[in-house]
């Protein structure tokens, strides 16, 4: 018996983003372009929205001169991926940006919980072999905060892992402390 052969088509960010321009999406639709796969991205429950909102607030300061930290919005790595990060601090302001989308960070913060594998596997390769020295993962079933650096062949060679008590300081802002804590989020007590 035969058995078919399948393939899976690949996309380019060029035509990632013509599908956008020529309405293909849904408004609202959350889509991200890994790899050449376009993927669709589940809802956020509150935690890991809590999770983003912690992320922007603790690096906010820590890059607030020559910075821009931004919150979902694409980067353009390479000729076949346009992921959205959580978070992202890339070099200059706001304005540098208006043309192009930025093709580097020094800094990517991914938020996850049902979406951890891919955040790590897919996303954290991706970040490696876009040269990327510094991407952090959020892990919210965990809790923990784990630090990837020092890309080399499309993979981190530095990683580790720091909690709630523990204080991280970005490759881009050694003079920084961050206590993980602040990155987070907590429930509140209830009485």
């Amino acid at each position: 018996m035969a058995t078919a052969a399948v393939d899976t088509r690949r996309w380019t960010r060029e035509e990632y983003e013509r599908l956008a321009e020529d309405g293909y999406f849904t408004p609202g639709e959350r889509v991200e372009l890994i790899d050449g796969v376009i993927y669709e991205m589940t809802p956020q429950n509150s935690l890991h929205a809590a999770g983003i909102r912690a992320g922007e607030r603790a690096l906010q300061p820590v890059f607030s001169e020559g910075f821009d930290v931004r919150s979902q919005l694409p980067l353009a790595l390479g000729f076949d991926s346009e992921p959205e990060p959580d978070v992202a601090v890339v070099p200059g302001t706001w304005e540098d940006y208006i043309e192009s989308h930025p093709t580097s960070a020094v800094l990517v913060l991914e938020v996850a919980d049902s979406s951890l594998y891919h955040d790590r596997k897919r996303k954290g390769s991706l970040y490696a072999r876009a040269g990327i020295q510094e991407y952090w993962l959020l892990n919210l079933v965990k809790r923990c905060l784990q630090v990837y650096r020092d890309p080399k062949d499309g993979a981190y060679t530095t990683r580790f892992v720091l909690r709630a008590g523990d204080i991280v300081s970005p490759l881009a802002r050694p003079e920084a402390s961050i206590p993980v804590g602040k990155l987070i989020p907590r429930k509140p007590a209830v009485d």
